[in-house]
């Protein structure tokens, strides 16, 4: 049987037992060497489906869970990252156990909006991932001090951090500093750009005890991960030259105080060359460097 048909006759037939799929998974601790290798698919839920020149390259729901399934099967990948809809496809797909899930948390600043930076949360609450049974929650906090709706995400940032350490709910924050060109939100890529990002970030919430970061790989980043005492995840984001030199970056990264892995998306799962197993075990062999 088409385990995707499947699974579309399953939301219908049982939403009960779908829904229970992910909190009823294999739970997985964090890995004994404490770093982590995350594969993200949050990107849909905020319109934003392409990659590379192909503007619909992540549109295909089957094509999309099948990467990531195979992105799974990898020993070396923790878990991944995704809105309820992904993750718990995945999981009644059984791809999720043993696994690590990520909640995508604030996904209402949808891409090319003019209230794209009131990044409302959309998405998981912190009742809502526990119930689920996720490890993690993940919001995204651009900051644009020329547009009014980032002071309301700020806020609501600030509550849902506080919220999951009084739940046990570590809180994965991705901040960038960001500015408006041409109408476009665009991210300042600098490294004191980044730095102030993380200053503030870090802030966040009435305690910092479960609060992780997500940071983009940038020039000096001994200065950026000098800026934190936070455990960090590296962003791979879009690839602007070849894949080879972006996987020496992550190496060199890789290596700093503080950095404790990867947490990549499209870069991996739809790489230039087509070759998604190749992509995903190079990455993590970086991240878990003792990996056979």
């Amino acid at each position: 049987m088409n385990d995707l048909a499947d699974l579309r006759d399953r939301r219908v037939a049982d939403p009960d037992g779908f829904r229970r799929a992910l909190p009823d998974r294999r739970r997985s601790p964090l890995p004994a060497d404490g770093r982590l290798f995350i594969v993200a698919a949050d990107h849909p839920a905020r319109g934003a489906l392409g990659v590379g020149a192909d503007p619909m390259a992540m549109a295909d729901r089957d094509e999309l869970l099948d990467r990531l399934r195979l992105a799974l099967a990898h020993p070396g990948v923790d878990g991944v990252l995704g809105t309820a809809d992904i993750l718990e496809d995945l999981a009644a797909l059984g791809a999720v156990e043993g696994k690590l899930a990520v909640g995508s948390m604030n996904r209402g600043g949808l891409r090319g909006a003019a209230f794209e930076l009131d990044d409302r949360f959309t998405g998981y609450d912190v009742p809502g991932a526990i119930a689920a049974g996720l490890d993690f929650g993940k919001l995204l906090l651009r900051i644009d001090l020329d547009d009014p709706g980032t002071v309301r995400t700020l806020e609501h940032a600030g509550r849902v951090v506080t919220d999951g350490a009084d739940a046990g709910l570590p809180i994965m924050v991705e901040p960038f500093a960001s500015r408006r060109v041409d109408g476009r939100v665009v991210n300042d890529l600098t490294p004191d750009a980044v730095i102030g990002s993380v200053a503030i970030s870090s802030g966040l919430g009435a305690t910092s005890a479960r609060t992780w970061l997500k940071l983009p790989v940038v020039d000096e980043m001994e200065r950026v991960m000098a800026a934190t005492t936070l455990p960090t995840l590296l962003l791979g984001g879009d690839l602007d030259g070849p894949q080879d030199a972006a996987f020496a970056r992550w190496d060199t990264a890789l290596r700093l105080p503080g950095v404790r892995g990867l947490t990549v998306g499209r870069t991996l799962l739809y790489p230039a060359d087509g070759e998604v197993g190749a992509a995903i075990d190079t990455a993590a062999r970086l991240v878990h460097r003792g990996l056979r």
